[in-house]
């Protein structure tokens, strides 16, 4: 696996399943922006609130058009099975929920504070480890890194805007002494 952050903003996701995985995927991808469609024959959880489209049928082959994304949290494998095959004709990147070895890829376990976002990812061995990283990760950062992800986009936006590279400049030096001020 590739570790990726992926701007979701405005793209299509679609979730197939509204148990309580699937609303709990719904509810990080529209964290993310994405602007979701969910699709079950039941509803066994609450759907999050800013869902863009809510259908409640069965999947059918058709229902991933335009899609950037799909999770796949239905249970059952015949019902993978057809929405892998749409998936991989339409090059949509997949997530059998309960099938990591099917998936195109899978969720981290998150902390963020504002534009720091720490993901923390066991390659599918384990999500409760991946959780129990990410709480002590977040315990041992300073308090408030998105103030000082706020200064540091200030100053590199300002040396852009004065028609400098911030490639060639240290960069620690700032960031020990921002953090330190915490």
């Amino acid at each position: 696996m590739f570790p990726l952050v992926v701007d979701l903003s405005n793209r299509s996701v679609v979730v197939i399943g509204a148990g309580g995985v699937g609303a709990r995927k719904t509810a990080q991808l529209l964290e993310s922006g994405a602007r979701v469609t969910v699709i079950a024959e039941e509803i066994l959880a609450p759907v999050p609130e800013g869902v863009e489209t809510l259908l409640v049928r069965r999947y059918v082959p058709g229902d991933l058009a335009g899609a950037l994304l799909v999770v796949a949290a239905t249970g059952d494998p015949a019902v993978n099975d057809q929405i892998a095959k749409e998936a991989t004709e339409r090059n949509v990147l997949l997530n059998v929920v309960d099938d990591l070895g099917r998936s195109d890829f899978h969720f981290t376990a998150v902390h963020r504070d504002g534009d720091v976002v720490v993901s923390v990812s066991t390659s599918g061995a384990s999500p409760a480890l991946a959780q129990w990283v990410r709480n002590t990760a977040a315990k041992a950062l300073p308090k408030n890194l998105s103030s000082v992800a706020r200064q540091l986009r200030a100053e590199r936006s300002a040396i852009h805007a004065a028609g400098e590279s911030t490639e060639d400049r240290e960069w620690m030096a700032r960031v020990n002494e921002l953090t330190n001020e915490l």
